[in-house]
C-alpha cells in the first residue's frame, strides 16, 4: 500500500497516510476538522541499490561504453617522491 502525504490548507497541519489505491482520498483534517486537506505531490520513494542492469545502462545517464572507454586512457605519469611539482626533465 502506498504512502500518501496530506496538508490541511487551513492549519498547516501535515500527515503521512498508508491507504490502499482504491480508498478515496481524505478531505478531513484530523487536527482542526476543515474540509481542506488535501494529498500533496512527492517524490517516489525508492532507491535501485546493486550490481542490476540499471547499474551498468541508466545509472548517471552515461553510455554502457564510457567504462570500457576510461580503462583503455593511458595512466597518468606518478608523482614525483619528492612531492614537488616538476615539469619534465628539470626534475631534481
Amino acid at each position: 500500500m502506498p504512502i500518501y502525504a496530506y496538508r490541511c490548507a487551513e492549519c498547516g497541519h501535515a500527515k503521512d497516510v498508508l491507504q490502499k489505491l482504491s480508498d478515496a482520498p481524505l478531505t478531513t483534517c484530523p487536527a482542526c476538522h476543515a474540509e481542506a486537506f488535501s494529498k500533496q505531490i512527492t517524490a517516489a520513494g525508492f532507491q535501485l541499490k546493486g550490481s542490476g542492469w540499471y547499474a551498468t545502462d541508466f545509472k548517471g545517464g552515461g553510455s554502457a561504453l564510457a567504462p570500457a572507454a576510461a580503462e583503455a586512457a593511458p595512466a597518468a605519469a606518478p608523482a614525483p617522491a619528492c612531492g614537488t611539482s616538476c615539469s619534465g626533465s628539470n626534475c631534481h
